[in-house]
């Protein structure tokens, strides 16, 4: 799979003649050229490593004016010759040479670049036979060149420049089909196969629509004509070619009618179909030429009023992606499978009534084809996309991406260490931590990637700690633990190495290498620790080119075409150090020839024997490794996505599922204790999503009718592509998009970001589902440390109780009636559960997540709720007791729930929890004043209400005394009244204020009422010195939050006028004002004051204020007198 990374680079064209009406009109990548053509010159880069123009053929202003501006190119597929129509309707071909003028890049490794000349061969007019027409794209094979033209017929031209005529396509007959599509929802990533196309007789089908695009399909033999008026039909070629009219069939008609492009995926057989909506359809080629499913921004907010019409759509090389230019903003690239791989667009929101249309003074202006995409092309590797942006002929902007290391083809690769590998460097997914996984960019060593540029095969060890990396020729392997690259010492070896194809076997490397001079395939097998021919330990020639291979423990899998399967085994003597070289001996085990008119495979592998943990041996080759059975199963993964299970012994091949795009075999794949995918076969990943295969209780552990396929959708996001597991953790990592904006660079930053999604619920529901409580409890405990655990239990038996109570009624009473019944999921995810301290936090978690008319059946399984409350307060877990007091008043009524609260607010106090002890507060008395006035109406309170309470509104609240519940007076809010003043009472003669002010501000409690009746009490200061030393020492005037909380206690103290106080606390603060202001009032407390400051040594700090009181009372004294 496809993931962009870094900053877009731009590759500069030369300004035409016209440069206000310049527009771009072919752009293609063949053995590693790039050929742009613009209306009055083309020009020809090297795409490889490094961006150069190779050579350019510029027409004068003259050709210009007599034949007129290019208007169509083609390129023949050998790359030497480039046919162009212009606007008068010249055919003009040229030739393309390279010369002997070597490109010295720099650096001290020769590039290999030679300058091209690009010389006119022919230039005649076609003789059309009408002077107004219009002309689509061209399209060819190596012999013949075809267009269509405005009158709805195809024009066929050689390469040779002999004209053959206009001819039009068979007079449709009447048992013709039509595939429509009839517009409906959308729905990314999901199969439309309950939709099929509807076939109907086509018999008055108008020829009189212009055909405004071609696209042939040389491999499949077909061609698609687009016409003007959106109609899109399906003709098939004879192996005649594009030459002659009877050549070409006239086939069915999809879509909506408003196709405006098309692209065919050869490998998957899908044609993507671009519409009018800015919404692109795939449909099957191999069977139905249905429909499967349509992929569109309208889920990300975007409509077609955002993006426009789909302006171009372009697959990658191996067709396992592609790429939507939209024509009025942007582009996208998705998997067949429906995930959003990158996108240009900013994501605003996902809802489309916020209208995310960016305007173009805002801030988006360095957001990539904000005018639209014109034109895509990928190179022929799949690393850059190309595109031509909108009304633009100055630049081409090229992307780059990385390919996700899967398991598919002859390279294999463990789902333990994560790998995209780019052109030039790998992005490995650092998962050491799983709280926090991170992307280390590698870039490979300059010496051998410049010779052997670009990257093809890479593949990871077992243990994911040695990675395996092969260019064009060669190989390197890269040792995470250490940081070092190993590669071959003589280069004349590593020449001599065309890697098609990458294994592990322990420690071995197995290289599937093409040998030029004999044209055969053969496998080499190196250890990890010394590249050179000197330590080669086995050669093994192959019969032809392999498609598929794979590798377990002592077994290697080859597949040739068109589905022959070979087994060799491998056998290791001596010991595997750098000082020894051992003897290795591979023999043939078994060999298949399979019959079948399915597509070929994608991906084979070996499906072990599931074997207890405490028996499976060392992964390391041995000789006498007695548990290492031959595997007698594999799956198949077919290029149409099709997966399947065979039997080795028998060649039997049982179908699964369809619509795969990869999978991962997990069973017997690790031997270390804390694996937790133990119990799972295999994973797969497509259009529903991930899907978790587990093996049945039968003898035959993969029998069809016995295989159990639970929990099959994963929500995964869609647009986070997986890439691996991680079973020491139980998640499957995942990578998304993200783009990083610079105010000193035009375009964003494209960063893939791994994302992990945890599995661990799905496996602990199957094996509780099986019985197997030991093995559940087992494998939670070696996740208990594991981040998310909690979240884990949690969506475990949220998954299990929503599906209790969504059973239908009937059968629930059915299953009810015995009481002799064994325990009901539920009751056996509780009693898993309850080994665990976060029990009592899930359980309440899951009811506040669903009903409140569904709690009983809950807490029937889980425990009384009252019980499980006790349990939470004498552990003093008291915010989690807090969320049972509703349950506890839905099932035990009003008067429980109260009690229960009362004595959680009283143990909040102690603890000094005021936060909470508020929320307590405000739920007695809502409760309170409820119940009075409405007592038996309990279905008021439901889980909404619990998160009121249990978190502050920001808007202000009423204190206690002026509530009604308290004019009321009844026990009840007595009793919480009670506690309340209780509590001040304590933390004013302990001066504890800070506390106090807490208090105040958490329970919204009446200070000045309290402060106004415990003037005398509590309340009271008996000695000013003291007081001030006790206070100055509880308050520690030298942090912020003391200060804040003395100025609150200070105003509360004024309100009342309590003079004792204000003293106290306005000389903490130095807030001379505010004792010049009582003082000047009160001659005898101020003489009082200030001979208590100067009698005691210890508040020889004051004595500034003092002074400075002193003057302010001395002026005052005689203004006054004045």
């Amino acid at each position: 799979m496809y993931m962009a990374y870094g900053w877009p680079q731009v590759i500069p064209l030369e300004p035409g003649l016209c440069p206000s009406s310049q527009k771009i009109i072919c752009l293609k990548v063949i053995n590693r050229l790039l050929l742009v053509v613009s209306p009055d010159h083309l020009e020809l880069w090297n795409s490889s490593q490094h961006k150069v123009r190779l050579g350019k053929y510029m027409r004068d202003s003259d050709s210009l004016e007599r034949e007129g501006e290019n208007l169509q190119a083609v390129w023949s597929p050998d790359g030497k010759l480039i046919a162009i129509l212009t606007s008068s309707f010249f055919l003009h071909i040229f030739k393309v040479q390279f010369t002997e003028k070597k490109i010295q890049i720099g650096g001290k490794q020769p590039s290999g670049l030679f300058l091209a000349s690009i010389s006119l061969l022919l230039s005649e007019q076609v003789p059309f036979s009408e002077k107004n027409l219009a002309v689509s794209n061209i399209v060819c094979d190596s012999k013949h060149m075809l267009l269509g033209l405005s009158d709805g017929s195809l024009y066929s031209i050689s390469w040779k420049g002999e004209f053959y005529g206009a001819f039009e396509l068979d007079s449709f007959p009447p048992d013709t089909n039509e595939v429509i599509l009839s517009p409906r929802s959308l729905d990314n990533g999901l199969s439309s196969k309950g939709f099929p196309g509807t076939l109907i007789p086509n018999h008055n089908v108008s020829r009189s629509s212009a055909i405004v695009q071609l696209e042939f399909c040389l491999p499949m033999r077909l061609l698609f004509v687009l016409y003007s008026d959106g109609r899109l039909l399906s003709c098939s070629v004879s192996k005649k070619g594009l030459k002659q009219a009877e050549s070409i069939k006239a086939g069915k008609r999809l879509g909506c009618g408003d196709a405006v492009c098309a692209s065919v995926a050869i490998e998957q057989q899908i044609l993507a179909v671009g519409t009018k909506r800015g919404v692109v359809e795939l449909y099957d080629l191999e069977e139905s030429v249905s429909v499967i499913r349509t992929v569109s921004l309208y889920d990300w907010g975007y409509s077609m009023d955002d993006t426009g019409a789909v302006s171009s759509i372009a697959w990658t090389p191996d067709n396992s992606a592609f790429a939507v230019g939209w024509k009025l903003r942007g582009l996208a690239v998705w998997s067949v499978s429906g995930c959003r791989l990158m996108s240009t667009i900013r994501q605003i929101g996902l809802s489309s009534a916020s209208s995310p249309m960016i305007k173009p003074n805002q801030e988006c202006k360095y957001e990539p084809l904000m005018s639209g995409t014109s034109m895509m092309q990928w190179d022929e590797y799949g690393y850059r996309l190309y595109v031509i942006e909108e009304q633009s002929s100055e630049r081409i902007l090229a992307f780059s991406f990385g390919k996700c290391c899967l398991n598919r083809g002859v390279s294999g690769t463990t789902y333990v260490r994560q790998v995209i590998y780019g052109d030039d460097r790998l992005l490995v997914v650092q998962s050491e931590d799983t709280d926090e996984l991170k992307m280390l960019h590698l870039n490979l060593p300059v010496s051998y990637i410049s010779q052997n540029w670009p990257v093809q095969h890479v593949a990871a060890s077992k243990d994911g700690m040695y990675l395996a990396v092969a260019g064009m020729h060669g190989l390197i392997i890269y040792d995470i633990r250490l940081k070092k690259w190993r590669v071959f010492g003589d280069i004349t070896q590593e020449q001599k190495i065309q890697c098609k194809g990458l294994l592990w076997m322990g420690k071995i490397v197995v290289v599937c290498n093409y040998v030029d001079s004999s044209n055969t395939y053969e496998l080499l097998f190196y250890p990890r620790y010394h590249l050179d021919q000197s330590s080669l330990l086995f050669r093994k020639p192959l019969h032809a080119k392999p498609i598929v291979m794979d590798v377990y423990q002592e077994y290697i899998l080859v597949t040739y075409r068109p589905f022959d399967v070979h087994i060799f085994h491998v056998n290791l003597f001596g010991e595997f150090t750098p000082s020894s070289t051992p003897d290795l001996q591979l023999s043939t085990v078994r060999e298949l020839s399979i019959m079948t008119a399915k597509s070929h495979p994608a991906a084979m592998r070996f499906i072990p024997d599931q074997l207890p943990r405490d028996c499976i041996a060392n992964n390391n080759v041995t000789s006498n490794s007695e548990l290492a059975r031959e595997p007698a199963r594999c799956l198949i993964l077919r290029a149409n996505g099709e997966l399947s299970l065979l039997d080795l012994d028998d060649g039997r091949e049982m179908e699964l599922t369809d619509s795969v795009e990869l999978f991962w075999v997990t069973c017997g794949q690790s031997e270390e204790k804390t694996n937790l995918i133990e119990e799972v076969s295999w994973l797969d990943y497509g259009h529903r999503g991930m899907q978790v295969w587990y093996p049945s209780l039968g003898a035959d552990a993969f029998k069809q009718e016995d295989f159990l396929q639970l929990d099959p959708e994963l929500e995964f996001d869609r647009e986070v592509y997986p890439l691996g597991l991680l079973p020491n953790a139980g998640v499957v990592v995942g990578v998304s998009q993200r783009m990083s904006f610079s105010a000193c660079t035009e375009f964003p930053c494209f960063e893939p970001t791994p994302q992990a999604q945890t599995i661990l619920h799905c496996l602990l529901r199957h094996l509780i589902q099986r019985n197997k409580s030991e093995e559940a409890l087992r494998l939670a405990q070696l996740s208990a440390e594991k981040p998310h655990f909690s979240h884990c239990l949690e969506w475990l038996l949220f998954t299990v109780f929503d599906a209790e109570i969504s059973r239908p009624s009937v059968n629930k009473n059915q299953i009810a009636v015995p009481k002799f019944n064994s325990p009901t999921l539920l009751e056996k995810t509780c009693e898993l559960l309850r080994n665990f301290p976060e029990y009592l936090d899930v359980v309440v978690s899951v009811a506040r997540k669903t009903d409140g008319r569904h709690w009983a059946d809950l807490f029937s399984a889980a425990g009384r709720s009252t019980e499980l409350f006790e349990e939470c307060f004498q552990r003093r877990w008291y915010r989690t007791g807090a969320c049972y007091i509703l349950v506890i008043a839905k099932l035990e009524g009003p008067a429980v729930s109260q009690y229960c609260a009362l004595r959680l607010l009283q143990a909040t106090l102690d603890e000094s929890l005021y936060e909470l002890a508020g929320e307590l507060v405000r739920f007695l008395l809502r409760s309170g004043r409820d119940y009075e006035q409405a007592p038996l109406d309990s279905e008021r309170l439901s889980p909404r209400f619990l998160g009121y309470f249990l978190f502050r509104s920001s808007s202000r609240k009423q204190s206690l005394d002026k509530s009604p519940s308290f004019k009321e007076q009844s026990a009840h809010v007595a009793s919480v009244k009670n506690i309340l003043e209780s509590h001040a009472s304590y933390l004013m003669s302990g001066k504890e204020l800070s506390k106090l002010v807490a208090f105040v501000k958490g329970t919204q409690f009446d200070l000045v009422e309290y402060l106004q009746r415990e003037r005398y009490g509590s309340a009271r200061l008996e000695n000013f010195a003291s007081g001030l030393e006790l206070i100055g020492e509880k308050l520690q005037m030298g942090t912020l939050q003391s200060r804040l909380d003395a100025e609150f206690l200070l105003a509360h103290m004024c309100s009342v006028k309590f003079k004792e106080w204000i003293v106290v606390l306005a000389t903490l603060l130095r807030r001379s004002e505010v004792l010049f202001d009582l003082f000047r009032h009160d001659l005898r407390l101020w003489k009082a004051y200030s001979s208590t400051l100067q009698s005691h040594p210890t508040l020889v700090e004051y004595h500034d204020l003092l002074e400075d009181l002193e003057e302010k009372l001395s002026s005052a004294a005689n203004l006054g007198e004045k």
